[in-house]
C-alpha cells in the first residue's frame, strides 16, 4: 500500500512541474511527462521483483525448505494424467496435467509440484500418480519415501520411467545430493 502512495505522489508531482511547463512548450512537457511514466513502471518493477524474492526467502528459509519436482522419462508404458502428494498423512499437492504439460515432461521438462517448509526429523513422504497404463488401462499406483530433514533445503524428485524388462511404468521418489 505504502508504495503505491509513493507512486501516485511522484506521478502528482510529475504533472505539477508540468503544468508550468504547458504553457510555454506543450509537447515537451508531455515528452518528459511519458519519460517519468517510464522511468516510474521501470522502478516499480524493479520493486516487485524484490519483493517476490524477499517473500520467498521469508516464507521458505533455505533451512525448513522442502522441494518436490516430477519428472518423467520416455513414457511408452505410462501416460500422466495426476499426482497426488501427502507429507506425514497430510495432502499438500495435487496436479492435473493437460496433454501439453505431460508432454512438456517426456521431452525433459521438470515440474516444480511443492514448496513448503519442513521441520529437522523424520517424515513421510506418498505420491500417488494416476493415468493411462499399459493396454490403454486405467493406472493408479503409489511410491512411497521416509527420509530425514536435516538443517538446510530438501529437493526431492517423483520420477516416472519406464521397466523394459517387465513392460510396466516404474514410480520412484529420489532425493537430490
Amino acid at each position: 500500500m505504502t508504495r503505491w502512495i509513493l507512486i501516485l505522489a511522484a506521478v502528482l508531482a510529475s504533472s505539477l512541474a508540468m503544468g508550468q511547463d504547458v504553457a510555454s512548450n506543450p509537447g515537451s512537457a508531455f515528452k518528459g511527462l511519458d519519460q517519468d511514466v517510464q522511468s516510474l513502471k521501470k522502478e516499480v518493477l524493479d520493486l516487485n521483483r524484490e519483493l517476490f524474492v524477499l517473500e520467498e526467502e521469508l516464507l521458505f528459509p533455505a533451512n525448513t525448505q522442502v522441494a518436490v519436482f516430477v519428472s518423467m522419462d520416455v513414457g511408452t508404458f505410462f501416460s500422466l494424467d495426476s499426482v497426488t502428494l501427502k507429507l506425514d498423512g497430510k495432502e499438500v499437492g495435487n496436479y492435473l496435467y493437460t496433454e501439453r504439460e505431460a508432454a512438456a515432461l517426456l521431452k525433459g521438462g521438470v515440474q516444480r509440484l511443492y514448496l513448503g517448509n519442513l521441520k529437522v526429523g523424520n517424515h513421510e513422504m506418498v505420491a500417488f500418480f494416476s493415468g493411462q497404463g499399459p493396454h490403454e488401462r486405467d493406472y493408479r499406483r503409489g511410491a512411497t519415501l521416509t527420509f530425514e530433514k536435516g538443517v538446510g533445503a530438501k529437493y526431492v524428485e517423483l520420477k516416472i520411467s519406464d521397466r523394459q524388462s517387465q513392460q510396466q511404468p516404474e514410480f520412484l521418489i529420489k532425493e537430490w545430493e
